[in-house]
């Protein structure tokens, strides 16, 4: 079941850019963190509707994870630590399910000091198993543990999410 439409998305994403500038306004220099490649996708249509309307230095980096073993491999981030220093963080994933691929992509952010560290999601779950708080989201679903939500976004020019 189609649960947002292309349309509905790019309305998501307007609405997030403009929630993630009324909480940062303040900010000399935001970084978007998309992880692996929906979450990649979802944090540069973000960065495109923030450049938009922000006048803030913002800067777009990927983090790289496995989702099904977060734990296998070392978390990988392309942009060097020390150029987040002190700045505003924003993890960016397409959807929040229980939390854990969340949870441990913040660990090797967990080692530096930032002035905010924040999570966006375009689809948000509502039962988490992880100790995570969305701050910024498209659309929030109750779901089944048995429900899987996916988010076409890459290589389609008729964005869509759906229920499953």
């Amino acid at each position: 079941m189609k649960i947002l439409t292309h349309r509905q998305i790019e309305q998501k994403i307007t609405r997030l850019a403009y929630e993630v500038y009324e909480q940062n306004f303040d900010a000399e220099h935001i970084v978007l963190i998309g992880i692996n490649n929906r979450g990649m996708e979802v944090a540069n249509l973000l960065l495109q509707e923030l450049l938009a309307i922000s006048p803030i230095n913002i800067t777009l980096s990927r983090l790289v994870i496995n989702p099904a073993a977060p734990l296998e491999k070392p978390v990988h981030l392309e942009i060097p630590m020390e150029e987040l220093e002190g700045k505003h963080i924003i993890l960016v994933d397409d959807v929040a399910n229980t939390g854990r691929t969340l949870f441990y992509a913040l660990q090797p952010l967990m080692q530096h000091l930032f002035e905010k560290v924040e999570i966006a999601v375009l689809v948000d779950r509502k039962h988490k198993a992880f100790p995570i708080q969305v701050n910024y989201v498209g659309l929030s679903l109750a779901t089944t543990f048995k429900q899987n939500i996916d988010v076409e976004i890459l290589e389609t020019d008729d964005f869509g999410a759906f229920l499953n």
